[in-house]
């Protein structure tokens, strides 16, 4: 597989974009090869649909978060329609914008990212963790933990679970270079803790508009990472992303998939990925996509 520069990769995520807004990169991105498993489906109670993970103790659902509104997870069947829905105890929502699945306790959470920050003012973001519940629950308790960048505020979407179970965020590219940012192993409540910059920025200063991430995820086995914006899909090694290189990237186009506004991305099992996004305006419903993706 072909080895990219940071610079690169960055570029990848930007493909398909408008000349005029995407830079040519300097050499092409092998083609990741995923098409859709059925029609565009509408999310119509996640209108801005902004993170999206597979349940690991309901198959066959998927989990879905709007970015404003009440603190809720939305649980979906593959084909969009609701199965239940879930409010967060103790958590509040000032802009969320990430969801991930990952092992706690001997069991599997999900961690809601509050990490949106589109004038990059706050003094802190906010990962909310609860243990995977029952799409017939309607709360649950969730645990805050609070992270600083060490380096000033950034906008971010993207929440990042290692295979070693380590939080990560990865910055937008909207307010500065898209960087890769670590918690500590051991998360604890009542501080806020100070995320660790692993590796270079993927970027230099801001990417282009189309390249900026929107959204990743780690595969089941922890090989793989997926990474998202509004009109390309990237496919990279977990284990050289984790350590902050930004090379052997696959990328595919998304723009023939018709979002409105596309967000969010999931891994399923086998060769499924779901890609979820925002219906474009005036509470217009959100949007989910299922591909089968070839190695």
């Amino acid at each position: 597989m072909k080895r990219l520069t940071a610079g690169a990769a960055a570029l990848a995520l930007a493909a398909g974009a408008a000349c005029a807004e995407t830079p040519k990169p300097q050499r092409a991105a092998p083609t990741l090869d995923c098409t859709p498993a059925g029609p565009l489906v509408r999310l119509s109670h996640a209108p801005e649909a902004s993170g999206l993970a597979v349940s690991r103790r309901s198959p066959g659902h998927l989990w879905v978060i709007n970015d404003s509104g009440g603190p809720v997870l939305f649980a979906v069947d593959t084909n969009g329609t609701r199965v239940g829905h879930v409010v967060l105890e103790s958590a509040d929502l000032v802009d969320w914008e990430a969801l991930a699945s990952g092992p706690c306790g001997g069991g599997h959470c999900l961690y809601v990212g509050d990490i949106g920050d589109n004038g990059a003012r706050r003094r802190h973001v906010t990962v909310y963790r609860v243990p995977e519940p029952d799409p017939s629950d309607a709360s649950a308790p969730a645990t805050a933990f609070h992270a600083a960048y060490p380096d000033g505020a950034h906008d971010a979407e993207t929440l990042l679970i290692a295979p070693d179970g380590t939080l990560h965020i990865l910055t937008k590219g909207s307010t500065g270079p898209v960087a890769l940012y670590r918690f500590p192993r051991d998360l604890v409540e009542g501080v806020t803790m100070r995320l660790e910059r692993v590796g270079e920025p993927m970027s230099e200063g801001r990417p282009p508009r189309a390249g900026r991430i929107t959204d990743g995820a780690v595969s089941p086995d922890g090989t793989s990472v997926l990474l998202r914006s509004r009109t390309a899909l990237t496919q990279l090694d977990a284990a050289t992303f984790f350590t902050g290189i930004w090379d052997d990237a696959r990328t595919m186009g998304l723009q023939d998939l018709n979002e409105p506004q596309g967000e969010a991305v999931a891994f399923g099992g086998g060769h499924t990925v779901y890609l979820a996004g925002e219906g474009g305006g005036a509470g217009a419903p959100g949007t989910l996509v299922t591909l089968t993706c070839r190695e």
